[in-house]
């Protein structure tokens, strides 16, 4: 049964066309295109696990530094309002964080980017679209 959770995995598909900013044996980074939210990043365990406790000791403070290090470089370049740090696994039960920069003035803020829109009247922000090309690129530079 476990094999075919694992082959049916999107996340585990490395033939999906992602936007890597990083990756290495154990995570990788990747940029989400999402006008609505610049700046949102996904970090995305490399092999199959479902649960955080799987991991080791190690890997744990590996995840983690880096989940840190993209927070501190969206907060720095995109000046967001809050940070949202999110691993849900329901839909797709593999380990993966969703790091999204938030504003009071998003279309969802309070609510999370897939509850109820607040904010019908949300303009895109070309200012942060364009400062989302930066933190790629500064991200880039972190990891590699």
């Amino acid at each position: 049964m476990l094999r075919s959770v694992v082959m049916s995995c999107e996340l585990c598909d490395l033939s999906i066309k992602e936007n890597v900013i990083f990756s290495n044996r154990l995570f990788r980074i990747v940029h989400v295109y999402d006008v609505y939210y610049p700046g949102f990043i996904r970090l995305i365990l490399n092999r199959h696990v479902k649960e955080l406790s799987e991991l080791t000791t190690d890997e744990l403070s590996l995840v983690f530094e880096a989940i840190v290090k993209i927070e501190r470089e969206i907060i720095n370049l995109m000046q967001a309002d809050k940070i949202n740090i999110a691993s849900l696994g329901n839909v797709v039960p593999h380990l993966h964080w969703h790091i999204i920069p938030r504003y009071f003035n998003d279309r969802h803020f309070p609510n999370p980017i897939w509850g109820n829109v607040n904010n019908d009247s949300y303009i895109v922000n070309n200012d942060l679209l364009d400062k989302e090309k930066l933190l790629i690129q500064n991200l880039r530079n972190k990891f590699n």
